[in-house]
């Protein structure tokens, strides 16, 4: 049976149909638990079919397994899901993590524990739906659902009293500018008459959307905020420490910098290339800087959950100054750390998370001498704080260096200085990392560890954490099987974006020498793509 033209819609909706199945099923035993794994295995089943009859011949600007149908006849709404380049193994990100959020939260949650996983698969539905939608209109209704699970999880089972002001923060610090989206995506609508995302790209790119520069370029602040408050990009980071901090490891998985930077380069990018070109510098300074401050941060931090809270911040900004750069190099990279951030990132807080279970504190100063009670836990400790320090033949150097050598090359950044401060970030990551294992494994005995007696890994545990450790060696060795897809993504989206920037510079000279409008549209046509960056 060819479910192509459904495997979207089936992937999106059954973790929608496990939520509302467990919230009639009762709160006893380990019924939850099972029933959240069932489902979220079975999602995660259902994204593998993507990969695997994915048409890696076809153009990047071709859509696949899309469903296209109409939804509401006025206003234009219409039920529109595909995946390209870009998002297809985003999905499969957000299937795998899901089922390991269930297992590493087997035990963590024992109150409550329905809520917990209606809210948790809830979110699971948001994300899928972010990541396929290709309406406007369908994916705001999915990047507003987002919102809610999170705040309500980071409320109900965050580990402090502060739990409800960290989820207070982390809603308002998302929906305000979420409101100042929807403004945006309604003047499009009024000026296109449409919000299929497809047509407004072809729109962009023809320079048809509006006369009006100013409106545009106010429209693309508005999405650019909106998005970038949510990866988040320095300086608008405020909720990010107290959310990561509260949020149980599940959620915090997932808490920051998919959905964000999945939503520039889609849409920030496929609506408004000139305007995304315009504000690159300043992008590209606000990249730098978080990669430094973030690590910086961290080298400070005495707890744990706060350490990789800002070390989450430089993860996310090296992906800013890689797509900002605009070289396919540098958007392949960044496409490629969105994938080693969220396998990374995950890992890293699921270990977080088991030492809190066993002893319950992330303060540092507690710890101590664990690495020969808890080899397997140091181990898994070691291999991750490699990955995210970028060791050759592992995925994190796969993507930073793609990053760095597409952002030196850029013609958007006049000059290396950003790209230099960038690079110390190497050297920091690794300091803060080994200083944290340090701390934790070696040493003296801390107080708290010498006085409770915790166990190693459990099977549970090993099968939750060996699928990340397996693709930090998979991903380094092997990046072509993923890169494949990627780079006709990043090749799309350099090409847009340096060919727009033609295309206005061809009209900003025609109307200086005034030229007639007929031959100023020949130019908008015909302007070739600006030089691209390094394959």
């Amino acid at each position: 049976m060819n479910i192509d033209h459904n495997i979207l819609t089936i992937i999106t909706f059954v973790p929608l149909a496990g939520a509302i199945v467990l919230a009639l099923l009762p709160d006893r035993d380990r019924i939850q638990q099972w029933g959240a794994l069932a489902v979220t295995l079975l999602t995660f089943l259902c994204t593998l079919h993507l990969p695997f009859h994915f048409d890696y011949s076809a153009p990047g600007d071709a859509f696949q397994f899309q469903q296209n149908l109409s939804w509401i006849a006025s206003p234009a709404i219409r039920y529109h899901v595909g995946v390209d380049g870009l998002s297809t193994w985003l999905v499969v990100l957000a299937g795998l993590l899901a089922p390991l959020g269930v297992l590493i939260s087997w035990r963590a949650i024992d109150n409550r524990r329905r809520l917990f996983y209606v809210l948790f698969l809830l979110q699971q539905v948001a994300m899928l739906g972010i990541f396929v939608s290709l309406d406007l209109f369908l994916y705001y209704a999915f990047w507003e659902l987002s919102l809610v699970p999170m705040a309500l999880l980071i409320a109900t089972f965050g580990r402090t009293e502060n739990r409800r002001r960290a989820a207070i923060k982390f809603f308002l610090y998302a929906f305000i500018p979420s409101a100042i989206l929807l403004v945006a995506m309604l003047w499009l609508y009024a000026r296109t008459g449409t919000f299929d995302y497809p047509q407004l790209a072809q729109m962009a790119l023809a320079h048809t959307i509006s006369p009006n520069n100013a409106a545009l370029w106010l429209a693309s602040l508005a999405f650019l905020f909106a998005f970038a408050v949510k990866v988040p990009v320095f300086p608008l980071h405020g909720w990010l420490s107290d959310a990561v901090s509260e949020a149980p490891t599940a959620a915090v998985m997932v808490i920051a910098g998919k959905l964000g930077l999945y939503s520039i380069l889609r849409f920030s990018f496929g609506i408004f290339p000139s305007q995304s070109h315009r504000i690159a510098p300043l992008m590209l300074a606000l990249g730098a800087i978080g990669i430094v401050y973030g690590a910086l941060l961290a080298l400070i931090q005495k707890d744990l959950k706060r350490l990789a809270a800002y070390g989450t911040l430089g993860h996310v900004s090296v992906v800013i100054l890689g797509i900002f750069a605009f070289t396919v190099s540098g958007i392949d990279g960044g496409i490629y750390q969105i994938l080693n951030e969220g396998i990374g990132g995950s890992a890293l807080f699921m270990l977080l998370g088991l030492l809190y279970e066993r002893y319950r504190t992330y303060d540092m100063r507690e710890y101590g001498g664990l690495a020969a009670r808890l080899p397997w836990i140091v181990t898994m400790f070691v291999l991750t704080a490699l990955s995210v320090v970028g060791l050759p033949m592992l995925n994190g150097f796969v993507g930073e260096f793609l990053v760095f050598s597409g952002t030196m090359q850029s013609a958007v950044a006049h000059h290396i200085g950003w790209t230099v401060l960038a690079t110390s970030s190497v050297i920091l990551t690794a300091s803060y990392m080994l200083w944290m294992i340090q701390r934790v494994f070696y040493g003296d005995l801390g107080r708290r560890a010498e006085t409770i007696t915790a166990p190693d890994l459990t099977a549970r545990e090993h099968l939750a954490l060996w699928p990340l450790v397996a693709l930090f060696l998979i991903m380094g060795i092997a990046s072509p099987v993923w890169l494949r897809a990627i780079d006709a993504a990043g090749t799309h989206i350099e090409d847009i974006v340096n060919r727009s920037q033609a295309v206005t510079v061809n009209f900003e000279a025609s109307s200086h020498t005034g030229k007639p409008s007929s031959e100023t549209a020949l130019n908008m046509t015909t302007a070739p793509s600006a030089t691209k960056g390094p394959r």
